[in-house]
């Protein structure tokens, strides 16, 4: 992957210094936190690049940035703009005794679950040019699924990080390559006729879909977040099944096979029993082992059912109009 068009004046500043050899970085580099920060592309672009460092980073990219000071810096002052836009747009649930973290974790479920128009478009109505899309909005995490939560292993002990050994297992496939997530993902992409190549549709997401993917690595990439990481985890698995279900439903009524519905079908199963680990066996054993973290865990679930309220409707919003919900350009084909 090499470095996307900059966005704005943020990344213009930013992609040109990442281009050259790591150094210092003239302030101020940040412009003032935007009045939409979850949404703004340039901010969000900004901060998904410096996060992408810690991952597999960008070809044109020196892997020297990756703990440069300077960037460091830069990063923390996006992080602030993003968490300070989520605390804004995310209350924080009521704190709840450790026993009782698994029922409030499945009461904001409920509550986020109530209507799901997205999921069942795809089920009902859509057709191939929009799956397309939804697929490509999902590459930019589930290409690298499920690697934002592994950065929480060392960080948590005992039963608590069994459950989480367990659920990642899982999603790298057993140790088997071509049963893992991405790969599954990776050939969904394949047989749609997309590019199933890493970052490949970087630059045609819009910033909510990059925010939808950085608060998984504003959690995952502070230890003090490991709470809010573990709450995110479980919000996910624990809306997972019956959206899968929906899509593997979709694509059949499209008249795609196997090949194509395999990733959203293994989710249907597996993620059934991962709720059930990731709500139990993980945060509720983490609330008891650390009662401090109960709010940090409802917070993060919260976090992750509201950036994916506000993707799901940026998708609909524009469908409705008859607009993509992409930056306009065209749906590239696999080369």
């Amino acid at each position: 992957m090499r470095l996307p068009a900059p966005r704005g004046p943020i990344t213009a500043a930013l992609f040109d210094r990442l281009a050259g050899p790591p150094g210092d970085l003239e302030p101020p580099l940040v412009t003032p936190p935007p009045a939409r920060a979850l949404d703004d592309g340039d901010l969000q672009l900004a901060l998904f690049a410096c996060y992408e460092l810690h991952y597999r980073g960008f070809d044109d990219v020196d892997d020297g940035w990756e703990w440069q000071p300077a960037l460091l810096a830069v990063r923390l002052d996006l992080e602030r703009c993003f968490g300070g836009a989520l605390a804004r747009a995310v209350p924080r649930p009521p704190v709840v005794p450790p026993e009782r973290v698994r029922s409030a974790l499945a009461g904001l479920v409920a509550e986020a679950e109530r209507e799901a128009p997205l999921s069942q478009h795809l089920q009902r109505a859509a057709d191939l040019e929009q799956f397309r899309e939804f697929v490509v909005h999902r590459s930019i995490y589930h290409l690298k699924e499920a690697d934002p939560h592994t950065w929480a292993i060392p960080r948590l002990d005992g039963g608590p990080k069994a459950a989480l050994v367990e659920i990642q297992a899982d999603e790298y496939g057993g140790g088997r390559a071509e049963r893992m997530h991405a790969e599954l993902f990776r050939a969904t992409m394949t047989g749609l006729g997309l590019d199933g190549s890493y970052g490949a549709y970087l630059d045609r997401v819009p910033g909510v879909t990059l925010a939808v993917s950085n608060v998984m690595s504003l959690f995952g990439l502070h230890r003090a977040r490991r709470g809010a990481l573990a709450g995110h985890l479980a919000a996910l698995e624990m809306t997972s099944s019956a959206p899968n279900r929906r899509y593997g439903a979709g694509l059949r009524r499209l008249g795609h096979g196997p090949d194509v519905t395999r990733f959203f079908d293994e989710h249907v199963q597996a993620d059934a029993v991962h709720e059930q680990i990731a709500a139990h066996d993980l945060c509720a054993r983490l609330a008891a082992q650390e009662p401090s973290l109960t709010g940090d865990v409802l917070y993060g679930a919260a976090c992750a059912l509201e950036v994916e309220r506000r993707w799901a409707h940026h998708v609909m919003s524009r469908w409705r109009q008859g607009r993509t919900s992409l930056e306009e350009a065209p749906l590239a084909a696999a080369s």
